[in-house]
């Protein structure tokens, strides 16, 4: 597969496959270099209303929309939605679910925006990853659903996935789906070289060393610079580099966490020890299969790639946790999205109500059957679910290690709002360490230095 064929959040063909691995995908596409002259428009938000005028609703005006029924518009990207959608119809006939895929990662956030601005033509729900999400709630574009006494649904689901569906003090969707990094291992490339799954980043550097001293052509890991990626370092070491307070907004890409991640990630790419191979390119997929990239630390979504597009790395594939800095369990989510209802619906209990039975309902079950990984905590203790073996991963259980990831989740990340752009402009200041496996610090100087600037621009008062 070529890259310049998908649109990067990771790409379109192949992730029809799953919903993991759509996930993935999406969130690279997010962060293509052309999608910021559209989502410059998402953070001033001058065409929208502030989210104090909110439409107020109740718990019982979502159940009353489900009895008096309607029409409805659900924009979304995921394998599993026409068979949602088909499930949610069969059980409430009386309303009508007009499913749209309007595209993936940029393609989709820019119809959204322009719909947002233009005042009219905006879908009832959208499908939005949590990154994206502070993006549109904070102008204003996204219905606030305490009003319909979702708050109440907390304990469903995993912390942080809960946590990313907050904007301010507004709850603007429910979770779908959740990302939580281990580390994938190809065994067979371990056992011939005599290495042992690293349980902290010091073990997994002196895995990487002496991985490529036995074969230079043989790597530890690949990366060449993505942003998802980066942050979800940051995120597990404990980083928080991002703060937003209404329209003050902090960037401190030096601070304690983010300190430790380059420590670690320093070593390895001035050392030349992770390969310089694209994510999702045709010359990735084949490194992952004849064992040139011996790991990947990556979110919970990775099984369904790996088994459908690594076929050659079928038996040799296992899991283990994310190695640590003290060897305590501690991980990061990578990629995932929630479903929420637009401001401009003029059903907005009715869309609640069907957000509400996608997430929370008979809606998980075809979200499941398609590889979904989940973000409910009963799905995510359901013995049939976390105990499944899998052949691809030679007969391992692989749920159990992902599952006990989701609930070693580093609390307290916050996401910019305007992070789709933020990322866009990844390559362009710290990707340049990366290519010239120089210090990531001073890349990351550049980073914060060039969103400051932007931020300003766009009406925030932001300081770095």
């Amino acid at each position: 597969m070529n890259t310049d064929k998908l649109s990067n959040n990771e790409r379109n063909t192949v992730m029809s496959t799953t919903h993991r691995r759509g996930a993935r995908r999406f969130m690279l596409a997010a962060a293509a270099v052309t999608a910021a002259s559209v989502l410059l428009a998402a953070c001033g938000g001058s065409d929208q209303t502030d989210s104090s005028s909110q439409p107020q609703g109740s718990a019982q005006a979502v159940d009353e929309a489900l009895t008096k029924g309607g029409t409805i518009t659900y924009w979304s990207w995921t394998p599993s939605a026409e068979a949602q959608v088909k499930a949610f119809e069969k059980q409430y006939p009386n309303v009508k679910v007009n499913y749209v895929n309007a595209g993936t990662g940029n393609d989709h956030y820019t119809k959204l925006q322009n719909v947002i601005k233009a005042g009219s033509g905006a879908p009832d729900v959208a499908q939005i990853e949590y990154q994206a999400l502070p993006q549109f709630a904070l102008p204003g574009s996204l219905v606030d659903l305490r009003q319909y006494g979702f708050d109440s649904l907390e304990s469903a689901y995993t912390a942080s996935t809960w946590s990313a569906v907050h904007a301010g003090d507004g709850l603007y969707g429910l979770p779908q789906d959740s990302g939580p990094m281990a580390l994938f291992y190809n065994k067979e490339v371990f056992d011939k070289y005599g290495l042992t799954v690293p349980k902290t980043w010091d073990e997994f550097i002196a895995a990487g060393k002496k991985l490529h001293q036995a074969d230079p052509k043989k790597y530890i890991t690949n990366d060449t610079g993505d942003a998802g990626f980066a942050t979800s370092m940051i995120w597990q070491a404990g980083g928080k580099p991002f703060g937003t307070d209404g329209k003050n907004v902090t960037i401190n890409l030096a601070d304690e966490g983010t300190k430790k991640w380059t420590g670690t990630w320093n070593q390895l790419v001035t050392g030349g020890l992770v390969a310089s191979i694209p994510g999702w390119s045709d010359e990735w997929f084949k490194a992952l299969g004849d064992g040139t990239i011996a790991t990947l630390p990556i979110g919970a979504w990775m099984p369904g790639v790996l088994e459908s597009s690594v076929k050659a790395g079928a038996g040799k594939w296992r899991v283990a946790p994310l190695p640590t800095y003290d060897g305590q369990p501690a991980t990061a989510e990578n990629g995932g999205s929630a479903q929420a209802v637009l401001k401009q619906s003029a059903n907005p209990a009715l869309a609640a109500a069907f957000v509400r039975w996608l997430n929370h309902g008979e809606g998980v079950k075809p979200f499941l059957a398609s590889g979904g990984f989940p973000s409910t905590v009963a799905d995510l203790k359901d013995p049939a679910f976390v105990d499944k073996k899998s052949a691809y991963f030679g007969g391992q259980p692989v749920n159990q290690v992902l599952t006990a990831a989701a609930g070693t989740v580093v609390k307290d990340w916050s996401y910019l709002p305007f992070q789709l752009y933020a990322n866009s402009i990844f390559g362009d200041t710290v990707g340049k360490a990366y290519q010239a496996k120089s210090d990531l610090d001073p890349g990351l100087k550049a980073w914060q230095d060039a969103l400051v600037t932007y931020g300003n621009q766009q009406g925030f008062q932001t300081n770095g």
